[in-house]
């Protein structure tokens, strides 16, 4: 049986926590990991059927700084706002347990 290499490599790119965020949010509403994603992503562009360039440089700072910052929404943000429940509470302004770009710019 074959088996696929396995997966020990690492990328860092360092963007603003607001796009890191927005790229959480939006694969957590799609069922994805951030590594999943930006691992499928990077199959894509190289088998050259990824989308077009302005959208590739757009997509790509989004996946490698969620991938880069190794978080999940909820808990990094509470964490980041000194582990305070409340304070993450006040963020989450729909009460679904996470905070979306819209929700993180309004705080």
């Amino acid at each position: 049986m074959l088996r696929t290499p396995k997966k020990s490599e690492t990328i860092e790119v360092r963007l603003p926590h607001p796009t890191k965020m927005a790229f959480v949010s939006h694969c957590h509403a799609r069922g994805w990991t951030i590594s999943g994603a930006v691992r499928s992503y990077i199959d894509q562009e190289l088998a050259g059927s990824g989308p077009r360039r302005m959208r590739w440089l757009h997509i790509l700072a989004a996946a490698l700084a969620g991938l880069a910052m190794g978080a999940t929404a909820a808990p990094t943000l509470a964490q980041s706002m000194g582990g305070d429940r409340a304070s993450f509470d006040r963020i989450d302004r729909d009460g679904d347990g996470r905070v979306s770009f819209q929700e993180y710019q309004a705080r």
